[in-house]
C-alpha cells in the first residue's frame, strides 16, 4: 500500500492510510480496488517515453529546430521558443520528464547565445508547470478525469486559454526578474 499511494504524499498521509488498514476502517481489498490502475500505468509509462526521446536524439533534434525557428528573434525569442517547446512537450508526456529533458538543452542554448542560463532554466520550470491542457500532462489531471466525468476536450477548453495567458505573462516577466 505504501508504494502505491504515490511519492508526492507526505509521510503523515501514508501513515494515515496504513493506520486505516491496521485498525480495520479500510480493508486492503478496498484500498486496492480504489486505485485507478489505468492512471498508475499511464504515469509509469511517461518516464520511459522521455528517456526514449532523449536516447534517440529526438528531443535534441526538436530543440535545435526550435532554436532555428526562433534564433532570428534574439535572445528573448530563443527564451520564448524554449518555453513554448517545453510547454507543448509537457502536454504530451510527464511535465517532469519533459522538463528534465529540456533543462540541459535550455542551458546549452543559452550559453551558445551568450545569455543567462538561469533565465532559460526558470522558463523550463515555469512552462513545465503549465501542464493542464491535456489529461495526460499531469498525474492530478488523470486522477480526476474518471471520477469527474471529464473528457479530453474539457481540459483543452479551459487549459489552452489559461496556458496562453500565463505563457505571455511569463515570457514578458522572466527577463525582468532573470535578465538575459
Amino acid at each position: 500500500l505504501l508504494g502505491l499511494v504515490g511519492s508526492e504524499m507526505c509521510i503523515r498521509d501514508r501513515l494515515a492510510a496504513v493506520l486505516m488498514v491496521l485498525t480495520g476502517c479500510l480493508t486492503i481489498e478496498d484500498a486496492y480496488s480504489a486505485i485507478d490502475w489505468k492512471s498508475v500505468f499511464l504515469m509509469a509509462g511517461m518516464l520511459p517515453l522521455g528517456i526514449a526521446l532523449a536516447q534517440t536524439g529526438t528531443a535534441a533534434y526538436l530543440a535545435e529546430r526550435v532554436s532555428d525557428l526562433t534564433g532570428g528573434l534574439g535572445t528573448q525569442g530563443l527564451l520564448a521558443g524554449i518555453f513554448l517547446f517545453n510547454l507543448l512537450a509537457s502536454q504530451m508526456m510527464s511535465s517532469v520528464a519533459a522538463s528534465a529533458l529540456m533543462a540541459p538543452i535550455a542551458v546549452s542554448t543559452a550559453q551558445m547565445a551568450g545569455a543567462n542560463p538561469e533565465a532559460f532554466l526558470v522558463a523550463v520550470a515555469v512552462s513545465g508547470s503549465l501542464a493542464f491542457m491535456t489529461p495526460i500532462s499531469h498525474q492530478a489531471n488523470v486522477l480526476v478525469m474518471g471520477p469527474g466525468g471529464y473528457r479530453f476536450t474539457d481540459y483543452a477548453k479551459v487549459g489552452v486559454p489559461m496556458a496562453l495567458l500565463l505563457s505571455v505573462l511569463a515570457i514578458i516577466l522572466l527577463p525582468v526578474f532573470w535578465p538575459l
